[in-house]
Formats: structure tokens, C-alpha cells, sequence
């Protein structure tokens, strides 16, 4: 690199990282368009938009509808945002939260009114027309009869539950021009009814209409018999065109009728108080660590405090312009992102001063040490990414707004470090920085006989992971408790709604009325406050009837709130048996690509299900901690969960990628010695990733509110732990698995 060049260089990373920090801070014009401020926040941090339906006719309908018709809804909504969420209100009432957004009317006008959908022949059997084209309503199409009529002689086909699923597809016409169509699977009543009804179109040469909420969606041509279940309605339809229509269908295909019975505009979960010490945490927390790499690594810890501000600023900037929604569970993917940034340039100035301690130049070293670096960088990255991705396209609502700012966040810090780290080092060391202190000489110490230990480090971690499971019997069977600590968002519990006789701000909530619930309940509290309204809704778990009495006594002697102005409801868990079925699949393929990830690139299943067993171990532990300590599990809980095996497998993948690098060098050497002193030279980065990415969380945990550190405390132990397992599992798990089970002989 050319001196002009590095110059160059230097003043182009420095001007974009500063440029796009002030457009994170103050955007692009006088409005703040494009900053920070913009991003769109989850109900936790911003409220949003609460619509109650009511099922129509039915003043008892069975769990197993509403159950369908609120997964169905959940499904619907997660157009608006996916962090939105759907649970049963009373005995046959369906509330919706969608976050981010504030004008009801126009949700409610777009949801239009969920219920059935038919779908419609053009002729009855005597051959006169259903629906005619009159120019009119949303396809031009009206109906000439009622609904009950059509259904009576028999022209209503199939109706909306006969769908088993609905999306927008992405095709070629015969021009091979890119088209968007509606594809349609139907259930296997659905399909026989559905192959009937297109038979009899197709053979007639006639239409077969959609009609939902009062109107016709789509009125398609019948171009053959449809047989198999499978169908595709096209039209000149955008990507947006064809999505709406098949969340229209999706929704039609609800199994119970529902009307609004209100909607209102409500405020963020967690007050303005919450989200200043969260960034005043995430902003010491990053300053903590950059001095940490700067103390450690000198020079190339100043390049990786730069990169690392890059990093920031960069997804800042991209949260904001890929229309993300952010909540506690993207923050955690975002904290999980950094450390892994940190991890990456710890693994890079390792292996430098590994090469300048062999005696090659700095310069060589610089080369050398971003080369051997590069897989271990690549392998535990991409192990992370492709899980976070399959969350993001298979899991519920909460787990894909984590996995969406994870997979961001996995991608922008390999380029921060890869790239921009390396592009600074380079620049520096042509400007005449080159002195070998700069960098730092490692140290060859002795290794480390760590598996000589693992009998020890087995014992320990099963008595810990047993420990778990005899804590949460002794809650169950001695206390007459859940074995966890389950909030409402996976058990149900009460909503109050309480009208004041003045407008009270979400802190003053917090720090006033909150303390006094949760002397009367014994539960943690969520807030919600309703615009242009006194009301607030606390939400708290399950209360009978005595408890419900004595929280209506306190809002009354305390802050004289007449008993006729307080309503309380049941609700149901926010975390739907549907939705823990969804991740529990989306984790089980994760695990599945992963291990084949692995076996690809290590060639040795055992790496695999090593890193698979010490992941579980991880999880394992974290689960006995909340049970011990009683911790609040909510919707953070599985953010929490997934954090520590994305930050674990990364670090488990380095120890295993540089046990593979040392045997490929030493063929001959002892593979208890190989495994030893991998472990070994990997210790100072296992230690510090570790160090810097609790460091992180300890001060999220130090200022944080109280639901903050419910998030933050499992997550310091996960981290802990993701670190133990890496240094003292993982590797003797591997070790015994080659021991027990050794295969082929290499040659």
C-alpha cells in the first residue's frame, strides 16, 4: 500500500464513520428523516396500537377455535410489524397489539373484519349469475343474492377454513418476466371440495370468486381442474398486491366470526426512564470495552475501537433504513453482534502476535495473522448465521425481530472486522508505524492440561444441570409452584384497567403505583397507558378473586379511584402453544444445519455433536439458574436462551478450528497434547470475547429497570458459562468421543 493511498484510506473511514453517526443523531434534514429516532420500536419500548375483537354469536366458543383463530390473527398481523402479539381476552374476546404504528382506523380498515370467507361459482345449477360485473367495490364484481341464499343452493364451494395456507409467490410468465402470484394449499377436506369446484368452473368456462368483509378480493378464471390441493391465482399483481391478498385469505379462513368491540392507542411498556439507562449502559459499556482493547492490544485494539464505532454506526443506520422493529430481544441480538465483532478482532491480534513471537516481521505478521484468523472468523460466524437465519424465516414473531437484528448484526461485524480493521492496521503500518510494542509479542507459555480435569469439569456441570431439575421439583411438588417463574406472556394472568382522575406519565407509574401492586399480587407488573386518556392497564399474573378485591381496595384508599372506574379481565399467555411449537422447530432445524455445517467443514461429526451437547449444557445451566434464583420468564426468556447458544457455538467453533489447524501440522503429536495446547492458545481470546461481552451486559444489568434486569442477569450467567463450556467441555467432549469412537485412521 502506497503512503498516498493509506492517507486516503484513513480519511474515508474516518469521514463515513463520522458521517453516518451524525445522520444517526441528527438524519438527513432538519426533520431527523433517517436517524436513530426513526427506528421503529416494539410495544415494550413505544406502545402502539391495541384492537379487542369480540366472536360474533357465540358467547362460549371452544378453546380449540379460539386457539386456531389466534394463531391465524398472529400470522395476519405480523405484516404490521413482527413483534406484534395476539391473546384471548375473557371468555370470547381477542385482543391485538401491533407496535410502532398509531392511527387505528386505518389497521382496522386494512384487517377489515376477520371472519368467513367463501369462496363463490359464478352460476348456480340452474345457471343463473351469483355476481355480475357492475364496475363497482374492490374487484368491480357485486353479488346477486345473499350470502344465506348462496348457501342454501349450494354455490358457495369451499369458505375460508378449507385453506390450509396462503402466501405470495414469486414466478416467471411465459415471457419469463418476473410475475407475483397467490399460491394456495387447502386442507384435504379443502381439496376435494376445491377440485369439485374448479372441475365444474373449467368445464363451464366460468369464474370462481373470493368474497370476504362484505366484498369480493379476487375473482379468478379458472384455467383447469385443480386436483391436487395446490392452486395459484394470478393477476398483474405486485409483491405487495399478492401479499395482501393472501394474508386476506389467511385471515378469512378464521374459524370464528369476530367484530371490533374497541381499539385505542397505547404507550410503551417500559418508560422513557428504561430506555435512557439502556443507552447510557450500551454507551459506558462501549466505552469500557474500547479502552479494554486499546489497554490489551495496543495499536490494533485503537484500529478495533474505530471499527467497532464503525459497527455501531453502521446498524444504527440499517435498523432504521431495513425497517426493523426493535425491542429488548434485537437489543440482546445486537449485544450478541458486538461481542462477536470483539470476538473476531481478538481472534485476528492473537494470531499476529503469535507470528511476531515466531520471529517474522510485523508486516508478515500482519498478513499472516488475518490469513489463519480467517476461518475460525468464517466458521463461527456463518455456524450463528444460518441458525439466526432459520429463526428469522421459521420462528414466531418475538424470536424473528432477535434473529433479524442478529443476522445485521452477524454480517456487519465480520465486515468491520475483515475489512475496515484490516484496511486501518494497514494504513498505519505504511504511515511508519511499525515498531514491534505497537503490537505486542505473545508469550509461548506451557500448556495447559486440561483434560486431565475433565472428570472434575463433567461432575461439576452435571451436578449444577441436576441441581436445576431438583430445584424445580422442590417448586412443584414441595412449594405448589411452576417450576420457573412464568410470566403472564406464558401463563396468562390479569389485566386491570384503571381510570385516574388525572394523566400519569409511565415513570411516575413505574416509581409510584408498580411498587404498590406488587405488595398486594406478589407479581411483576407490565404498564400500559392509553393516549388521550386517564386509563392505564396493568398487567400482572393470574389473580382470584380475593386478590382482585384487595388491588381494587389499594387503587381506591390509595389513590382515590372509585371501585366503578376499575375493570379486570383474564387474558391469556401471549406466548401461544403455537408459537413455542414454532420455535421449538425453527431451534431443532437450526441444531440439524448447523451439525451438517460442521461435519462439512470439519469433517468429523464429533465436532459436531460436541459443539451440539455443550450448547445444551449451556442452555441447561441458564434454565437451572432461573429456576434457583426465580427469575421472571417471559418473552425474553427464549431471546435470552438463543443469545447464549449463538455467543456459545461462535466460541466453541474458534476451539475447535484451531484443534484441526494443529493437527493438520502435527500429525504425530498426542492428540491429548493437541487438544491441550489448543485450548491453551485459544484461553486469552476464549477469556476476553468473554470479559468484553459481559462487561456489556453488566451495565445493562448495573442501570437498567427492573424488567432490563430480569434480560440481563441470565445472560451474564449464559456468558459465563458459554465461556466455561468452551475452555472445558467442548474440547474434552471431543477428546472423548475420538477416544471411544475413533473411525477411520487418517492417513
Amino acid at each position: 500500500m502506497k503512503k498516498s493511498t493509506a492517507i486516503i484510506t484513513l480519511i474515508i473511514i474516518l469521514v463515513l464513520t463520522i458521517g453516518i453517526g451524525f445522520i444517526d443523531i441528527k438524519g438527513t434534514d432538519s426533520e431527523g428523516t433517517a436517524s436513530a429516532k426513526e427506528i421503529n420500536l416494539g410495544l415494550d419500548l413505544a406502545g402502539g396500537v391495541s384492537i379487542t375483537y369480540q366472536v360474533v354469536g357465540d358467547e362460549n366458543p371452544s378453546s380449540t377455535d379460539m386457539a386456531d383463530t389466534i394463531y391465524k390473527l398472529q400470522q395476519r398481523v405480523q405484516n404490521y410489524s413482527t413483534e406484534a402479539i395476539v391473546y384471548q381476552e375473557g371468555g370470547n374476546r381477542i385482543n391485538i397489539e401491533i407496535p410502532g404504528v398509531s392511527d387505528a382506523n386505518q389497521i382496522l380498515q386494512e384487517l377489515g373484519r376477520p371472519g368467513t370467507m367463501y369462496f363463490i361459482s359464478e352460476t348456480d345449477d340452474e345457471g343463473n349469475y351469483n355476481y355480475t360485473y357492475t364496475g363497482s367495490g374492490k374487484t368491480g364484481y357485486s353479488l346477486n343474492k345473499s350470502i344465506d341464499e348462496l348457501l342454501a343452493n349450494g354455490s358457495v364451494k369451499l369458505q375460508g377454513t378449507d385453506v390450509a395456507d396462503a402466501r405470495a409467490m414469486q414466478t416467471q410468465d411465459n415471457l419469463k418476466n418476473t410475475a407475483y402470484v397467490v399460491s394456495l394449499t387447502m386442507t384435504s377436506e379443502g381439496t376435494t371440495k376445491f377440485a369439485d369446484a374448479t372441475t365444474r368452473a373449467y368445464a363451464k368456462g366460468e369464474s370462481l370468486g373470493i368474497y370476504y368483509d362484505g366484498d369480493f378480493v379476487s375473482v379468478p378464471r379458472v384455467n383447469g381442474a385443480l386436483t391436487t390441493g395446490q392452486a395459484e391465482i394470478e393477476g398483474n399483481f405486485s409483491y405487495d398486491d399478492a401479499e395482501k391478498l393472501a394474508s386476506t385469505i389467511r385471515i378469512g379462513g378464521l374459524a370464528l366470526e369476530l367484530e371490533e368491540l374497541h381499539s385505542k392507542v397505547v404507550g410503551a411498556q417500559l418508560g422513557q426512564d428504561a430506555i435512557a439507562t439502556s443507552l447510557k449502559a450500551g454507551l459506558f459499556g462501549f466505552i469500557a470495552v474500547a479502552i479494554f482493547m486499546v489497554a490489551v492490544y495496543f495499536l490494533p485494539g485503537a484500529c478495533a475501537a474505530i471499527a467497532l464505532c464503525a459497527y455501531v454506526a453502521l446498524i444504527v443506520l440499517l435498523l432504521q433504513g431495513f425497517d426493523m422493529t426493535l425491542t429488548l430481544a434485537g437489543i440482546a441480538g445486537i449485544i450478541l453482534s458486538i461481542g462477536m465483532a470483539v470476538d473476531a478482532n481478538v481472534v485476528i491480534f492473537a494470531r499476529i502476535r503469535e507470528e511476531i513471537a515466531s520471529g517474522v516481521s510485523v508486516d508478515s505478521a500482519i498478513k499472516t495473522g488475518f490469513n489463519k484468523a480467517l476461518s475460525a472468523i468464517l466458521d463461527g460466524n456463518i455456524t450463528t448465521l444460518i441458525a439466526a437465519i432459520v429463526l428469522w424465516i421459521l420462528g414466531p414473531g418475538s424470536v424473528k425481530g432477535f434473529a433479524q437484528t442478529l443476522v445485521l448484526g452477524i454480517v456487519l461485524s465480520m465486515f468491520t472486522a475483515l475489512v475496515v480493521t484490516r484496511l486501518l492496521i494497514r494504513s498505519l503500518y505504511t504511515l511508519g508505524l511499525r515498531d514491534v510494542r505497537l503490537y505486542g509479542k505473545g508469550k509461548a507459555g506451557k500448556s495447559v492440561n486440561f483434560l486431565s480435569k475433565r472428570g472434575v469439569f463433567f461432575g461439576i456441570s452435571i451436578a449444577v444441570i441436576a441441581a436445576g431439575f431438583i430445584f424445580m421439583g422442590v417448586n412443584k411438588f414441595a412449594l405448589h409452584r411452576d417450576e420457573l417463574n412464568y410470566s403472564l406472556e406464558f401463563k396468562g394472568g390479569t389485566a386491570t384497567t384503571v381510570d385516574f382522575d388525572k394523566t400519569w406519565t409511565l415513570d411516575d407509574l413505574t416509581a409510584q403505583v408498580s411498587p404498590e401492586i406488587e405488595k398486594v399480587t406478589g407479581s411483576n407488573v407490565q404498564i400500559q397507558t392509553v393516549s388521550g386518556t386517564n386509563e392505564v392497564i396493568f398487567k400482572t399474573n393470574s389473580l382470584n378473586v380475593e386478590k382482585r378485591e384487595s388491588l381494587e381496595s389499594m387503587f381506591t384508599e390509595k389513590f382515590s379511584v372509585p371501585a366503578s372506574k376499575i375493570t379486570s379481565e383474564t387474558i391469556s399467555s401471549t406466548i401461544s402453544s403455537e408459537m413455542k411449537r414454532d420455535t421449538i422447530i425453527a431451534v431443532v432445524v437450526s441444531i440439524v444445519l448447523m451439525l451438517i455445517y460442521i461435519r462439512i467443514r470439519f469433517k468429523d461429526i464429533r465436532f459436531g455433536i460436541s459443539s451440539i451437547i455443550a450448547l445444551a449444557h449451556d442452555v441447561l445451566v441458564v434454565v437451572a439458574f432461573y429456576a434457583a434464583a426465580r427469575v421472571s420468564v417471559g418473552n425474553t426468556f427464549v431471546a435470552c436462551l438463543l443469545t447464549i447458544v449463538g455467543y456459545s457455538i461462535n466460541a466453541t467453533i474458534v476451539i475447535f478450528d484451531r484443534i484441526r489447524e494443529n493437527r493438520n501440522i502435527s500429525s504425530r503429536e498426542e492428540l491429548s497434547e493437541i487438544v491441550n495446547k489448543s485450548i491453551t492458545q485459544t484461553l486469552s481470546r476464549s477469556i476476553f470475547t468473554s470479559l468484553t461481552t459481559f462487561v456489556m451486559v453488566a451495565f445493562l444489568y448495573g442501570f437498567g429497570v427492573s424488567s432490563i434486569r430480569d434480560f440481563a442477569l441470565p445472560l451474564m450467567v449464559g456468558i459465563s458459562c458459554g465461556c466455561y463450556s468452551s475452555i472445558c467441555i467442548a474440547g474434552a467432549l471431543w477428546y472423548t468421543f475420538k477416544k471411544k469412537f475413533p473411525g477411520k485412521k487418517r492417513a
